[in-house]
């Protein structure tokens, strides 16, 4: 709140100050433009390489992602052997096309891959596409 100065009459101004709001916008917007790119989309997986891959879509509706350490995530969420059958049931509850993704980590132990992939039958889920990065020929 200011008051004029000078003559005989006190007008009083009731202006609002933004500066510093300006300041405190500027800087959550730097806040989060630096934030943004280090959020990633799933998790933490040395996948394997293959030659021939076909190109994968790129909102896919579920992808199951095997960890290293055997953990297993249905998009976001975590699942273990006994929930999996039931959360990948009412992942595809909404969805068209029972199409399942596998982000499985190289080094993961095959008959953990085996026993994922028999419950992933047991819930009905016919079609299932392994997400592989794609292998460039070396030259020897």
């Amino acid at each position: 709140m200011g008051f004029a100065v000078g003559g005989n009459e006190e007008e009083v101004k009731s202006e609002p100050n933004v500066v510093p709001l300006c300041d405190v916008l500027l800087v959550l917007l730097i806040i989060f433009m630096v934030v943004t790119p280090l959020v990633q989309k799933g998790f933490d997986l040395r996948l394997p390489t293959a030659l021939n891959t076909i190109q994968m879509p790129d909102n896919p509706d579920v992808v199951l992602s095997i960890r290293r350490d055997g953990s297993l995530y249905i998009n976001q969420d975590q699942a273990t052997m006994e929930t999996l059958q039931t959360m990948l049931e009412e992942a595809f509850m909404t969805v068209g096309e029972k199409k399942l993704y596998v982000k499985a980590d190289q080094d993961l132990e095959y008959g953990l891959i085996v026993d994922v992939i028999q419950v992933v039958k047991e819930a009905g889920i016919e079609i299932v596409g392994i997400i592989t990065e794609v292998k460039t020929e070396t030259v020897d």
